[in-house]
């Protein structure tokens, strides 16, 4: 009776106060062909012990992490957690299946969400940040909307190095609205070339990557300036948000809203979610932002405190006039990245991002000695595109039959003109033996 939440007594008793003698009459009205179909054919019950064991046998035909190098990266990205990042974020205190988004949200919650906004807002190098946002690709398509508003105009100019999925949500956001969102094609560097740029006076924004899927550097500050030139807002995308901790932040080079996703800061994987949209812009645009944003005050006897300061979402202001409608914020991700910010510290977070760039910098000169292609010439930061020999969905898969490797992603998926094209990460869980090996498995 282990795993059953009811005694065969207990079950008596409830079909006798309803008045039915078995389980098959309460079930009388289903047909039977219905019910002989929904059985669910489960094993006998087994003691916890051996129960234990034979879900173990099974986990362990699954590949993971640990046991099975993956090159994966695209969005979501392999990094350690430091186990005072779970001891800290998932207390009782925070961990709750409550959205705090009302006004009595609690003194700790709004003074964590004080200091997530505070960091996030040092790493973008902006003046403001909000609450958090639902994911980076929800994030990026809230900042295409405000662009909209703040400049009325209808048309955006996406990067074709922009993450995809990312795209395709800023499209699907703009359906109804009338957005028209067009291609900015990129040069042989990987990156956009900014005296490309088809602006006039209809462009609401440029959104570029920063780095771009590609982990490619884009050059924001011709970007902006060009953007500016025609009246547009630039914004700004960075899926591997740990890159700003050794590049600019996009507001020092110009970019007007900058929005990015925060899953590198502690959160795990955990199959692609949950994770945590970063959304920093401007103090001028401050009531264009979306979603809520925490304030530090002081009471009337002095005392330091926290509030509410900004809710612009549809239960608390008319919905027609509401700026955010899709989440408040990533509550306890949010959490997760505010304690793992605050572990590194801002010369922690330096050292770990350019561990990250030198290992993937010796992957690519270990590439290049075996002579495989790396198409893009730009600076790139943990990721970058191979050329493979043969089309890159066929070799991922020899290089895990062969090598055990997960060799990264083929960006056939995205970009059917590249099919050899295969993106691959590095970061500062992948020791030097595993990039040899991966080097050695694509250059078979």
């Amino acid at each position: 009776m282990r795993y059953i939440s009811t005694t065969e007594a207990e079950r008596r008793a409830m079909l006798e106060a309803i008045g039915v003698a078995s389980m098959d009459d309460l079930l009388a009205p289903v047909p039977k062909a219905l019910r002989d179909g929904a059985a669910i054919r489960l094993p006998d019950a087994e003691p916890e012990p051996d129960l234990m064991r034979r879900l173990k046998a099974m986990a362990a035909k699954n590949a993971d992490s640990d046991r099975t190098p993956s090159f994966l990266g695209a969005g979501v990205y392999p990094h350690f957690q430091p186990s005072v990042v779970p001891h800290l974020a998932l207390r009782a205190e925070f961990l709750t299946s409550y959205t705090p988004y009302q006004p009595e949200v609690a003194q700790g919650t709004l003074q964590a969400i004080f200091e997530f906004q505070t960091m996030v807002a040092a790493l973008f190098g902006m003046e403001i940040a909000n609450a958090s946002m639902y994911d980076g690709s929800t994030a990026a398509a809230e900042g295409v909307l405000m662009a909209r508003r703040v400049t009325r105009r209808d048309r955006v100019l996406v990067a074709r190095s922009l993450h995809p999925e990312y795209r395709a949500v800023i499209e699907t956001y703009g359906q109804r609205i009338g957005l028209d969102v067009q291609t900015i094609p990129i040069g042989p560097t990987g990156a956009v070339e900014p005296a490309r740029l088809a602006l006039d006076d209809r462009v609401a924004a440029v959104v570029v990557g920063h780095p771009n899927f590609f982990g490619v550097v884009e050059p924001l500050g011709e970007i902006a300036e060009a953007a500016h030139g025609a009246g547009a807002l630039l914004v700004t995308s960075t899926p591997e948000a740990l890159a700003l901790a050794l590049l600019k932040g996009p507001g020092a080079l110009g970019a007007d809203i900058a929005t990015g996703e925060g899953q590198c800061f502690g959160v795990p994987a955990s199959y692609g979610g949950p994770h945590v949209g970063l959304f920093a812009t401007r103090e001028r645009f401050l009531r264009q932002m979306p979603g809520r944003l925490a304030g530090e005050t002081v009471d009337a006897t002095g005392k330091r405190g926290y509030v509410l300061t900004l809710a612009t979402r549809e239960q608390h202001i008319r919905r027609e006039a509401a700026t955010s409608n899709i989440c408040t914020n990533s509550g306890l991700i949010a959490m997760i990245a505010t304690v793992y910010l605050s572990a590194l510290g801002r010369h922690g977070l330096a050292r770990l991002a350019r561990q990250n760039h030198a290992r993937a910098e010796y992957a690519k000169a270990r590439l290049r000695e075996k002579g495989l292609g790396l198409p893009f010439s730009g600076p790139t930061f943990n990721e970058f595109v191979v050329e493979t020999k043969r089309p890159a969905d066929e070799t991922v898969r020899r290089v895990l039959d062969e090598a055990g490797i997960v060799a990264g992603l083929p960006l056939s998926r995205f970009f059917p003109d590249m099919p050899k094209g295969l993106l691959v990460c590095v970061t500062e869980q992948h020791p030097k033996a595993d990039i040899d090996r991966l080097v050695e498995a694509l250059a078979r």
